[in-house]
């Protein structure tokens, strides 16, 4: 009977153990959690906020400054402000534009994220 009460009273102990560790586990993951959620939320409008300014580039192009080319013009006139043709980004220069946008931003965020993971669990 003594011994049955000493087995108990270590499987008690072990099951309290495990009980804080498991609630220091909950803890961990609802704060990666909260992590997780903040830096998809902070991605999530980096993309909107890049949408609504390729929206507004569409509608309003001269407002947008990014490397651009002067089409040639087809006559072989001498050059002069009369018959200058305006300068336009390449089809390409305006995609690549927007996708290094996107991907900047992901990567902040990929990068963000991270140091907070690192921060919270690998620092404690």
């Amino acid at each position: 009977m003594i011994e049955l009460g000493k087995e108990n009273k270590e499987l008690k102990k072990t099951n309290d153990s495990l009980v804080v560790e498991m609630a220091d586990y909950e803890k961990r993951i609802n704060s990666l959690h909260e992590l997780d959620t903040t830096h998809t939320m902070e991605l999530t409008n980096a993309k909107a906020e890049i949408d609504r300014l390729r929206v507004s580039a569409g509608r309003n192009p001269d407002r947008v400054y990014i490397k651009a080319e002067c089409p040639k013009s087809a006559t072989t006139s001498t050059s002069g402000v009369a018959n200058a043709t305006t300068a336009r980004p390449t089809d390409t220069a305006i995609r690549n534009y927007w996708l290094l946008r996107e991907r900047i931003a992901e990567s902040e965020q990929v990068i963000l994220g991270l140091q907070d993971y690192i921060r919270t669990e690998c620092v404690n």
